[in-house]
């Protein structure tokens, strides 16, 4: 019994792997190719910090960039070590896995009968996404990002944002990064960057998947299932499922169209919602953007919206 469910647990990591590796590799190659074509990031930091408008300007960005939550990181991380605002960072980073286009035609080619779903998901991703902008937005940003991060990110902002002592660099009278010309940095000195950023996290997906593989394994998904008819408890089973599957928004419709007769409506949604904001791979890579405080309001506040949102389609729907 052990051992089938062990052998169960690697044809389920290999399948998360190869299935999220080719959205990191073009994540990575985007971060990188940013760094090429605009050194310095000076448009990183002419997006908007309005509150409202700059998680929904980050959240547009997702629009182009046919990249899942695991590419989405390596592009969050390469805006906000940038200078870019916190929400629009954020706002990319959360939205953008379900806005680009690729989880949309998914989506469609899944659920082509039911409309509503077309355009719940999506409204319902840019909800979740300034909701947790806010929310993360109460937190200074010394208490919520990692330090190397943060230091990369105060290397970029005008001195009017953050003071030179703050910066730990520069000199006084000289030019700061902020102000002086952008250098385009060598070609191979990018492909040793990246290189080095997309084995760190290939390294830490490795780790998430191989959670995420041992609980699926070993947590039957029928049990999830079970409560498939009622109100609140078939979302709040369908968001512990989208924790544990762990499977990539560019195919998560599919799996979800498996079970979607067997669940209300409201818990459908929750599973498409939140799956791409958290699971058990993504842990480990939000852990190199987030410190454990940011990590513990992620999870929690994207679950709370979540699941107000999918009560309130239950409401209408059902």
């Amino acid at each position: 019994m052990i051992l089938t469910r062990l052998a169960t647990a690697w044809a389920l990591f290999q399948g998360l792997l190869i299935e999220a590796l080719p959205f990191l590799l073009i994540g990575v190659l985007i971060s990188a190719g940013a760094r090429w074509f605009a050194p310095g990031g000076r448009w990183l930091r002419r997006l908007p910090s309005h509150p409202l408008l700059g998680p929904l300007t980050g959240a547009a960005l997702g629009f182009a960039l046919p990249a899942c939550e695991c590419g989405n990181v390596p592009v969050a991380r390469r805006m906000l070590s940038g200078g870019a605002p916190l929400g629009a960072g954020l706002g990319f980073l959360f939205a953008a896995p379900v806005l680009n286009p690729i989880v949309i035609a998914s989506t469609w080619a899944a659920f082509p009968d039911q409309p509503w779903l077309l355009l719940a998901r999506p409204i319902g991703a840019v909800v979740v996404a300034v909701a947790l902008s806010l929310l993360l937005g109460l937190v200074s940003e010394p208490l919520l990002l990692q330090a190397d991060l943060l230091a990369e990110r105060r290397l970029h902002q005008p001195l009017a944002a953050v003071g030179l002592l703050e910066r730990s660099s520069g000199l006084v009278g000289a030019p700061t990064p902020a102000e002086a010309a952008p250098v385009r940095p060598p070609l191979a000195e990018l492909i040793k960057h990246a290189s080095q950023e997309f084995l760190q996290l290939a390294l830490l997906l490795v780790m998430g998947s191989v959670i995420a593989a041992l609980v699926q394994s070993f947590v039957p998904r029928s049990w999830l299932l079970a409560v498939g008819g009622a109100p609140t408890l078939s979302i709040l089973a369908l968001m512990l499922l989208a924790l544990v599957v762990s499977v990539c928004s560019s195919v998560d419709a599919f799996l979800a169209l498996s079970f979607a007769a067997q669940v209300t409506p409201g818990a459908l949604l929750a599973f498409l919602l939140l799956g791409p904001v958290i699971d058990l791979k993504l842990v480990s890579l939000l852990g190199l953007l987030f410190r454990p405080r940011g990590l513990v309001l992620t999870t929690a506040g994207a679950g709370l919206v979540v699941l107000l949102i999918g009560q309130w389609v239950n409401l209408w729907r059902l």
